[in-house]
């Protein structure tokens, strides 16, 4: 997390950004205006509550541009997702295969203990779990 400086610069950023007074915007975030006034003249470092409140009542403040200086402000289409999700779609029961065995002599580990546990995924999306004994 950057500095106090580097937050206040920030913090008055988004105020103009939004042209709003500093009382006006402690309304909107929900935080008491002596809070935001200690916080705007370096007094008083941050929560993280309160810069979540930021990002809740003003989404086009990136989370990752407010707290790391990464990404931008305001928030772009492209910065907007940080983390890629692939979506996996169950197939259909006649889909269905099972798992190839492995034989012990062919299986990557030699040691049970090394082993934390051992996920099997099936084609229809579906998984086990097996834990070692």
């Amino acid at each position: 997390m950057q500095d106090t400086k580097d937050f206040v610069q920030k913090l008055e950023k988004i105020l103009d950004y939004f042209q709003l007074s500093a009382s006006a915007f402690a309304d909107k975030i929900g935080v008491q205006r002596s809070s935001l006034s200690h916080l705007l003249s370096g007094r008083n470092k941050p929560s993280l509550e309160f810069v979540i409140k930021i990002t809740e009542a003003f989404p086009e403040v990136d989370l990752y541009w407010f707290l790391f200086n990464k990404g931008t402000f305001p928030k772009s289409n492209s910065t907007e997702n940080h983390f890629v999700s692939e979506e996996i779609s169950p197939k259909k029961n006649d889909e269905i295969s099972k798992p190839e065995v492995i034989k012990p002599e062919k299986a990557i580990f030699q040691d049970q203990e090394d082993v934390e546990k051992i996920v099997i995924f099936y084609k229809n999306g579906t998984f086990k779990t097996y834990l070692p004994k």
